[in-house]
């Protein structure tokens, strides 16, 4: 068995949900945030994770809301409220059907909400930095 605290270890979903305990993107319980998934918009392309430096320590990360414009939900406000405590949290990304990699661990820096053209639709991005 891996371990999930290891950085860029392949996991199973079942090891990953001892940690993130949900299907959804954003873990929160009781409004602090707990831990995150992304694809980088591979699986799910309504969710455009991107990497922003070529060192791979920054992400942009879309927030909670699949379809239509994204509001301030339980997730969103976590994402948020992140940013004012520092905590970091783990980072897993879905390589494949039950293959995930834990990408270590990120604060959220920074946080917009603006109209995304290419998605047609208002967008939470969250920056992610790497611990």
């Amino acid at each position: 068995m891996t371990d999930p605290e290891s950085p860029d270890e392949i996991l199973t979903w079942a090891e990953v949900q001892r940690t993130h305990r949900i299907r959804n993107g954003v873990y929160q319980r009781d409004g602090r945030l707990v831990s995150l998934l992304t694809d980088f918009g591979r699986i799910n392309p309504c969710y455009p994770d991107t990497q922003t430096d070529a060192s791979g320590h920054r992400i942009h990360y879309t927030g909670a809301g699949r379809r239509g414009d994204q509001h301030l939900t339980p997730a969103n406000r976590a994402l948020l409220a992140a940013i004012e405590s520092g905590h970091a949290v783990p980072l897993f990304n879905k390589l494949a059907v039950g293959r995930w990699q834990h990408m270590g661990y990120w604060r959220v820096t920074d946080a917009t909400h603006r109209y995304d053209a290419q998605e047609d639709r208002m967008l939470w991005r969250f920056t992610l930095e790497k611990v």
